[in-house]
């Protein structure tokens, strides 16, 4: 059985990441890439779909485990009866064999470990071909595993015992030692890997996280949650093309023993954009201008057939099928892999996309003739479109509607494309964008807005709130004084907050394709904080952020959702959604860090020029 979700850490190289749970276990890698088949995939079945494990053969050992400061590198400390021992995980950044290294390092005592690989590729069906390397092989001792397209060589100075199904070690630690194991994937028609120096991959994969990190211009009171989060954010960018992924894994459910179970190893726009927006805020404008460029290719062609996420390399065609071999995790089936929401329509992107390109533009990136003909093609697209009904952010299957905040997003990407146009005299129809402007604005507030509950629904006519509402002073649809907006935010809080938490819709009372219940989203519960600053209530914003903050695991990451009834973290993990919303939130609260102000005065704080760059807010350029 895998881990409880908050139990597994994440390492990476920004192709592709793993997760290891706290008993030492690997239970989750997609090779080479973010969507690459599993070849451990114990995290939606068991150990015979694939993990690999390192740990004292004490059951009883005490474990605690931390991130290398402002690093991707994993060490987990297990303590015995016989001693303290160090397993310390990381993928180095790569220019050919992906790989992943485990040192085994002894602080005091000496410890008996044991070493467990069961390589499963192809989402744990297909059992590798081993083959001990030669003796006298340049490449060094171990053992090579290969299975149709997939090789994969081990190496490390201990013995390995080929069992049927699995490779075995046992080996003892002493204070001072450190043991390597070093795994390398590459194509099974290549020579084999080169055989690397483990300890001088941790020094360089150091000194990559640790200078990036460097470059963060964010400090303050959460300074330690920002870096983490944006080393996360940072972690699911696809360094080859600029893309971004939503989440590393598949399949991990919205409730436990669910159905609502979705594979998030793509590149959506509007998360895309999202993470490109946190980034920014923390100054890194590389990864800006390199996912503009990924845009600019993934959407080049017709504006009709602009698509709401794409593959890593801006791959179009990501079909849905079950991996029905996977009983999924802790039962929740099906397994999923791809996404049929590929197809849906999703009028909001259109306003992430803008919003973050203009961003991007306030943040000094270089003008490009490219993206602004690219811009001006997909608000004209929009501007056909708007008036459809869509399936909305939350992607619902059980049909499309008027969703007041997918209305409210196509308003914002014609401002976003006037204020562009305005601040750096870019050719434009201005003055239709913004009669066009106008006309949703008096869209959304005539059929969105309900004044007999002072508030926006989730859709036209729905008598439903959604927590989706509370961009709306977010975006600078509304200011957020408005009493249509505060009206807004306490119907969410009383509505949709159970436990303290914001829950995106009652899904038991909306049809969305799916069966009812899930957990507590953990972005919306943050939109709440950043609604409670703008609305003047100040005390409650921190009190709630903070509780967030203690959401997260023990190395400070957060899944999509929370499970109050049960206080696990649930659906896919690290989420970059979640992570986003942190650093937003933890930038405006930190903004008034040292206000003391009583609960409900006017808070000027939000008008500061220094959160100029914070998408959340509204831009009055």
């Amino acid at each position: 059985m895998p881990a409880r979700i908050e139990d597994y850490a994440m390492i990476g190289d920004c192709r592709s990441a793993a997760l290891v749970a706290r008993d030492g276990s690997i239970d989750w890698l997609c090779w080479p890439y973010f969507d690459s088949p599993a070849c451990f995939a114990a995290l939606l079945g068991g150990p015979e779909h694939g993990r690999w494990k390192i740990a004292p053969d004490d059951p009883n050992a005490t474990v605690s485990r931390r991130y290398h400061d402002d690093t991707l590198i994993l060490e987990t400390r297990f303590e015995t009866v016989e001693g303290c021992v160090a397993v310390i995980d990381f993928m180095p950044l790569r220019d050919g064999a992906a790989e992943l290294v485990r040192l085994v390092k002894g602080i005091h005592g000496k410890v008996t470990m044991s070493m467990e690989l069961i390589l499963r590729f192809d989402y744990g069906a297909s059992v590798p071909w081993a083959r001990a390397l030669a003796e006298d092989d340049a490449t060094g001792p171990g053992m090579r595993l290969i299975a149709g397209p997939d090789k994969v060589v081990v190496r490390t100075p201990v013995p390995i015992q080929d069992v049927p199904g699995s490779l075995r070690a046992r080996f003892e630690v002493g204070a001072g030692d450190t043991v390597p194991f070093v795994l390398s994937r590459v194509p099974s028609h290549h020579a084999d890997p080169r055989e690397i120096d483990p300890h001088a991959a941790l020094t360089d994969t150091e000194r990559y996280w640790r200078t990036w990190a460097s470059r963060c211009q964010l400090n303050g009171r959460w300074a330690e949650a920002i870096r983490r989060s944006l080393i996360v954010l940072k972690a699911l960018t696809f360094v080859p093309t600029g893309g971004v992924v939503a989440a590393p894994t598949t399949s991990l459910p919205e409730q436990l023993g669910g159905e609502r179970n979705w594979d998030y190893r793509y590149c959506w726009l509007r998360d895309a954009t999202l993470t490109l927006q946190a980034l920014m805020l923390g100054g890194y404008y590389t990864e800006a201008s390199d996912w503009t460029q990924w845009l600019v290719r993934a959407v080049a062609g017709a504006p009709s057939q602009v698509q709401i996420m794409y593959g890593l390399a801006g791959e179009r065609r990501l079909p849905e099928w079950e991996v029905g071999w996977l009983p999924g995790y802790e039962g929740a089936r099906p397994v999923r892999v791809g996404n049929g929401a590929v197809g849906q329509l999703q009028l909001d992107v259109y306003g992430e996309v803008m919003d973050a390109l203009h961003q991007a533009r306030l943040g000094g990136l270089p003008p490009d003739d490219a993206t602004w003909e690219v811009q001006t093609k997909l608000v004209a697209h929009l501007e056909t479109v708007w008036r459809q009904p869509d399936e909305g952010i939350w992607e619902v299957r059980g049909g499309r509607q008027h969703f007041t905040y997918s209305k409210v997003m196509a308003w914002v990407a014609f401002d976003r494309a006037i204020k562009t146009a305005e601040r750096f005299g870019l050719p434009g129809p201005l003055a239709h964008w913004r009669q066009l402007c106008k006309e949703i604005h008096a869209d959304v507030c005539a059929h969105g807005y309900d004044p007999e509950r002072n508030a926006f629904m989730q859709a036209y006519g729905s008598s439903e709130m959604d927590a989706s509402a509370l961009m709306i002073p977010l975006v600078g649809f509304l200011p957020p004084e408005d009493p249509r907006v505060i009206g807004t935010v306490e119907a969410v809080e009383r509505e949709l907050m159970h436990d303290g938490l914001v829950q995106r819709y009652r899904t038991s009372r909306v049809d969305d394709g799916l069966p009812a219940g899930e957990g507590a989203f953990l972005a919306c519960s943050f939109w709440m904080v950043d609604c409670l600053v703008m609305i003047g209530r100040q005390r409650d914003a921190r009190a709630l952020f903070e509780r967030l903050l203690a959401l997260r695991n023990d190395v400070g990451l957060l899944a999509e959702e929370y499970d109050t009834h049960h206080s696990r973290q649930v659906g896919n993990f690290p989420q970059a959604f979640s992570h986003i919303a942190l650093v937003h939130a933890a930038i405006r609260l930190d903004a008034l860090a040292n206000d003391d102000r009583a609960d409900g005065e006017a808070d000027d704080a939000v008008d500061d020029p220094s959160l100029e760059h914070v998408s959340y807010r509204a831009i009055r350029a």
